[in-house]
């Protein structure tokens, strides 16, 4: 039902105010508390008019209007469109938010390979102690559920979760108000047997999707050992000679290929950050086998909510080290001002 504007908020009022006060509603209640300036007399027209559209009821001769079935109907479905729109408008923005970081993080490593013609490598941000910010649940199709997680840092990990069957508006709000009211803002280890329990019984039958929800933000709060990473520049190994001999390269380079690796070596920056963020490993000091032969600089850059990341420069123990700091200080500098900046 397209209901006129002033119907409408009319309308609101009176089942905000019931469901307030449990109370029938007059129309000088309903003066006091919109914004369209109406005398009483006005508002008393429009609520005719809406108890004539089925929409309200008078329970008693002289008393105020409640809503009618119709008219909780009418409040539930535009609440529902409201609060999806709200969510799919913050999912948008951050969907983009992520893109610009993929690309900022993507530009700068490349940068710093053309730079410094060394190899260079930069890790996605990670949070140590993720928190719950956001969850929203949304029907795909009838045999499946997406779940957007969004965690401290507005770091956003979707899941897909098989369902049975369809899922009406109605449900799905409801668990999503559950999980949002429940999980907001805890970390993993505050996620015990007894909140899950808790949590479960309120679900009902929808318990076993809602127990699906709670493993998969704990998984994607978990502090991640193994961050995704960004290459550039594993070609200018060849550069060295002491380092381009075909077996010490190939080594090299597989290892600067085989992410794992480099994630130990961003996880040890990120352990034992200094004071200055700066961290040099010199041949035997790289915390990774196979690079004996190599110096690893790496800084450790932060763009708010806890989000850090780690930047690493890898060339031959004879590096232009002055150059290396310079120019690993200039990209963290800048990479925290333009993605502050965009945000």
């Amino acid at each position: 039902m397209d209901l006129p504007e002033r119907k409408r908020k009319i309308l609101q009022a009176i089942i905000r105010t019931y469901l307030e006060t449990g109370e029938p509603v007059g129309s000088r209640t309903i003066s006091k508390y919109t914004d369209l300036n109406l005398s009483s007399a006005t508002i008393r027209n429009e609520m005719s008019d809406l108890e004539e559209m089925g929409l309200i009821i008078q329970p008693h001769t002289s008393a105020g209007r409640i809503p009618s079935d119709a008219g909780y109907r009418l409040y539930v479905d535009e609440l529902l469109r409201e609060k999806e729109q709200q969510a799919e408008t913050e999912r948008r923005f951050l969907l983009e938010r992520e893109e610009k970081l993929e690309g900022l993080l993507k530009q700068a490593v490349k940068l710093l390979a053309g730079n410094t013609n060394y190899a260079s490598m930069i890790s996605v941000p990670t949070i140590r102690q993720n928190k719950i910010k956001f969850i929203q649940l949304s029907q795909v199709d009838r045999e499946h559920i997406l779940a957007v997680i969004v965690i401290e840092g507005n770091l956003i990990r979707n899941t897909l979760i098989p369902v049975e069957e369809e899922f009406s508006s109605e449900e799905l709000l409801k668990l999503n108000m559950l999980l949002n009211s429940t999980l907001d803002g805890l970390a993993v280890e505050q996620i015990n047997l007894g909140l899950i329990a808790s949590i479960k019984q309120q679900a009902g039958d929808r318990s076993g999707i809602v127990a699906n929800v709670i493993d998969s933000a704990a998984e994607a709060i978990k502090a991640d050992d193994n961050p995704e990473i960004y290459t550039s520049g594993a070609d200018n190994i060849f550069r060295y000679p002491e380092l381009s001999d075909n077996q010490r390269a190939s080594r090299i380079i597989g290892d600067f290929e085989e992410k794992k690796i480099l994630g130990t070596i961003v996880q040890e920056s990120l352990a034992e950050e200094s004071g200055t963020g700066i961290q040099v490993y010199i041949g035997n000091e790289v915390p990774t086998q196979g690079m004996d032969d190599c110096s690893v600089v790496t800084a450790t850059y932060e763009l708010g909510g806890g989000m850090k990341g780690t930047i690493g420069i890898i060339g031959p123990k004879r590096m232009d080290y002055e150059k290396v700091v310079d120019v690993l200080k200039n990209i963290t500098g800048q990479l925290e001002t333009y993605y502050k900046k965009d945000s």
